[in-house]
């Protein structure tokens, strides 16, 4: 029940949470307990996250909904937060680095294949859940849909305390992040307070903190300088979730035989990662590598944002061509007036106004009027006049606003009814029905087992399935069917005197194909395979042994600043059109990998000393 800008910021904010925690969890593991024990005991606080989630959704609980769902979610952000970065830090603990470089390559490629198969299964059932299962009295079933993940995070949890004996876990090193920021600032003052020149100005801090930790300060440093313009990234990234399903609902997913709906899409960036890891690994790097093109870490990460900001470019074309069918919305100025006749005769319809013109309806038929100059508000009285004494006639003073739409039909005792009308098209885009019956009565709507019960003198719009429809009335079916599509919003007149049915489109369907959102999800998932793995492999390789998990931290920190600026800019609405939302996230990645790759160039990667028992990491210049 969120407006579009809504949504977006609710959905980026809970991102944000998410990727802002990998700090705490940096320095719980490197200072405290060790990784293997953040990640086991935040665990246990995520799925107990799950669980308040699954009670919050279940009615004969009766908990706030919006309250406990709100503080299930905040709990389950800061448990996926913390443990991140004591994931990835915990995985390349098991090799040795140089010796094992390749290993923690494909290492990393499996865990973001794993990763992703996890959020494909997702994807996939968890829609289903929700939608196809009834429970508690309702057509869907979200406690079943939120309990399934919440049950297998415990079995997970149970898993990895069994591998316990088999890890290779590395013991806290102290407080590093306070250490390090200690070491900075005491070589900024030392620096301001000496006459001596030295190599680097976190030398000035060596005689209080040691070589070793001004080293690894000054290659944390040397690394982290690079993370700088990656938020920029995850903000065109992540809204794979947002902007671009925000994209799919608008768009037309019948393909014949089945109707792709608007979450499913969310499938695709899984399905080809899975496709992809393999695909880069065993054959686009090497047939690259021969051509001496995109070799290191950094060159392949700087391809990847050229390309995340040519997906952008692309779902932004796609986008006019959606927004070029979007429906005429009543403005300041003006009002919509659509006027139904379900009986079986024509009517005549006059007002007191000389905005609207007067007009005659045919038996089951619709007028419709999309530009009626209105200011404020004023009443209008409406008069029905039948040819036959068959039908009644009908007056009714109704008050009619500015930047409205409006919808009026008579009834068969001459009773004239009005409502405010749906025209933007549904926020979940699928089909929105309202059904305008001539006398009140039941109405039954049946699609192959599912049918939905429209109880008497309910006129409200009610969201369907896509599908064809059969319509009854007590025992009789009406011999008209309902065809619905994605985005489309109907009008249903029925007559059970006459079993005469016919419905209008209020709103077109969607027409713009979804298939159309393949090449941007094609070339996205490439840019996220070229620019995530890469960077995480780099930001394990390259930081000292000290400060992996910080520095993964940091890695993840980046995603919630993007998260940010995707809420900034959301808030903001600079323009109307969202296509113009991604004309400028394509432009601001541009500029972005093009610093991005200048720091790139003038990075100096660091060397391994070989060691059977550790992987200290040395600068291989001053």
């Amino acid at each position: 029940m969120f407006t579009e800008s809504q949504s977006l910021v609710t959905y980026h904010t809970f991102s944000m949470s998410a990727y802002f925690f990998p700090i705490v969890g940096a320095i719980i593991s490197d200072s405290f307990i060790g990784t293997f024990n953040t990640i086991l005991y935040v665990s246990i606080l995520y799925a107990g996250g799950c669980i308040l989630l699954v009670l919050s959704a279940t009615d004969p609980i009766g908990l706030p909904k919006a309250g406990f769902s709100l503080l299930g979610l905040m709990i389950i952000g800061i448990g996926t937060g913390v443990i991140k970065p004591c994931i990835t830090a915990i995985g390349g603990d098991q090799f040795r680095l140089p010796q094992q470089a390749k290993e923690l390559e494909r290492f990393f490629s499996l865990f973001y294949f794993s990763i992703n198969a996890g959020s494909l299964l997702s994807m996939f059932i968890t829609p289903i859940l929700r939608n196809d299962v009834h429970c508690f009295g309702n057509d869907s079933c979200f406690p079943l849909a939120f309990a399934v993940p919440g049950i297998l995070m415990i079995i997970a949890v149970v898993f990895f305390a069994a591998g316990r004996p088999t890890y290779r876990i590395k013991k806290p090193e102290g407080n590093i992040i306070v250490q390090v920021t200690k070491c900075i600032v005491c070589a900024i003052k030392n620096k301001l307070k000496s006459n001596e020149k030295k190599q680097h100005w976190l030398y000035y801090a060596e005689e209080e903190y040691g070589q070793k930790l001004v080293n690894d300060t000054k290659v944390t440093l040397h690394v982290l300088v690079l993370f700088l313009p990656l938020p920029i990234f995850w903000a065109l990234y992540d809204q794979q979730g947002s902007g671009w399903t925000l994209m799919a609902v608008r768009m037309d997913g019948n393909i014949g035989f089945y109707t792709i709906l608007p979450d499913h899409m969310q499938l695709v960036n899984p399905l080809f990662i899975l496709a992809f890891i393999p695909l880069f690994t065993y054959y686009v790097y090497p047939l690259l590598g021969k051509c001496n093109l995109l070799n290191t870490a950094l060159q392949r990460m700087a391809g990847g944002g050229f390309l995340a900001a040519v997906a952008f470019a692309v779902s932004a074309f796609v986008m006019i061509a959606i927004e070029k069918n979007d429906p005429v919305l009543p403005s300041a100025g003006n009002i919509q007036l659509r006027v139904y006749n379900p009986s079986s005769c024509f009517m005549s319809v006059t007002t007191d106004k000389t905005e609207i013109k007067p007009f005659t309806l045919d038996p089951t038929s619709l007028y419709v009027d999309q530009d009626i100059e209105w200011s404020g508000s004023k009443s209008a009285t409406f008069t029905f006049k039948s040819n036959t004494k068959e039908c009644p006639d009908g007056v009714q003073i109704i008050s009619l606003e500015e930047k409205n739409a409006y919808g009026i039909f008579i009834q068969s005792n001459g009773t004239i009814r009005f409502y405010e009308d749906d025209v933007a098209k549904s926020k979940t885009g699928y089909p929105l029905v309202r059904t305008l019956p001539y006398t009140d009565i039941d109405v039954k709507y049946t699609l192959k087992k599912k049918s939905i019960n429209i109880n008497s003198g309910n006129i409200s719009a009610r969201e369907f399935s896509p599908g064809r429809w059969s319509v009854e009335v007590g025992d009789k079916q009406f011999d008209k069917t309902l065809e619905l599509e994605l985005g489309g919003i109907y009008a249903v007149m029925l007559n059970d005197k006459q079993m005469d049915m016919d419905y209008t489109i209020v709103t077109k369907p969607n027409a713009i194909h979804i298939a159309w959102l393949l090449p941007q999800y094609f070339i996205m998932t490439a840019a996220e395979i070229m620019f995530v793995i890469p960077g995480i492999e780099f930001s394990y390789a390259e930081s000292p042994t000290s400060m992996k998990s910080l520095v993964q931290a940091c890695l993840l920190l980046t995603t919630a600043f993007g998260n940010l600026i995707i809420v900034v800019i959301s808030s903001m609405e600079f323009f109307n059109k969202k296509s113009n939302d991604f004309f400028l996230y394509c432009g601001l990645m541009v500029a972005d990998i093009l610093i991005f790759s200048w720091l790139a160039m003038r990075y100096t990667y660091i060397k391994k000393e070989e060691s059977p028992q550790s992987s200290e990491n040395v600068p291989i210049t001053n």
